[in-house]
């Protein structure tokens, strides 16, 4: 019986749209493109996650592919990206749901160590307390197997009680292979009432 779930972050409860995070900067299409790959999509934005760079290193490595010219520009977008970040509608409220009904609430995300700073300011955040494994504190990221396992035995949880949902299937998918039940999100919260409805959870 299921009796915990497991959240992802981005793309599920938050919002992470590099693209809309570049945007703001108002560069031409081509500049926009360069800096969103150089910064959201490069080596160093996963070390930010896996937590074996700070900030700084990243930023100072990701600078040696940015042309000079747009140093001011990507500066602005690192440090902003996240101000403000939005919740994303829909699922924040099954969360609240998922909690008047008294199950267990868990986040376990890819995320740097930033996530301390903005999360707490979140509405969702009040639901998840303490219960919150954020790969950047632990030097694991999803899909790796170490990823699950660290926050199963962080919180002491029994996988055969657990839900895992993520907008990535392939972190799904590995989450599965180790025992856990899992759901992929694509968006739709009454989809997602209605996928958890099917393993039992009462909504």
């Amino acid at each position: 019986m299921i009796e915990n779930l497991l959240f992802d972050m981005g793309g599920v409860l938050l919002d992470f749209d590099p693209r809309r995070f570049v945007e703001r900067a108002g560069l031409d299409a081509a500049d926009s493109t360069l800096l969103r790959r150089e910064i959201f999509h490069s080596a160093e934005w996963v070390c930010l996650d896996r937590g074996s760079m700070t900030e700084e290193e990243a930023f100072a490595s990701m600078c040696r592919r940015i042309p000079p010219r747009l140093h001011d520009a990507a500066r602005t977008v690192f440090d902003n990206w996240d101000k403000p970040r939005r919740e994303l509608p829909g699922a924040p409220d099954v969360v609240r749901e998922l909690s008047e009904r008294g199950y267990g609430l868990y986040l376990f995300s890819n995320a740097g160590r930033r996530h301390a700073a903005y999360w707490p300011d979140l509405p969702v955040a009040r639901y998840f307390g303490d219960r919150l494994m954020v790969s950047a504190w632990h030097g694991v990221l999803k899909p790796e197997v170490a990823f699950y396992e660290t926050g199963l035995r962080l919180f002491g949880l029994d996988r055969r009680a657990c839900l895992f949902i993520d907008d990535n299937p392939s972190n799904v998918e590995a989450a599965q292979r180790l025992g856990l039940d899992g759901v992929v999100y694509h968006g739709d919260a009454d989809t997602l009432r209605q996928r958890l409805r099917e393993k039992g959870i009462k909504l």
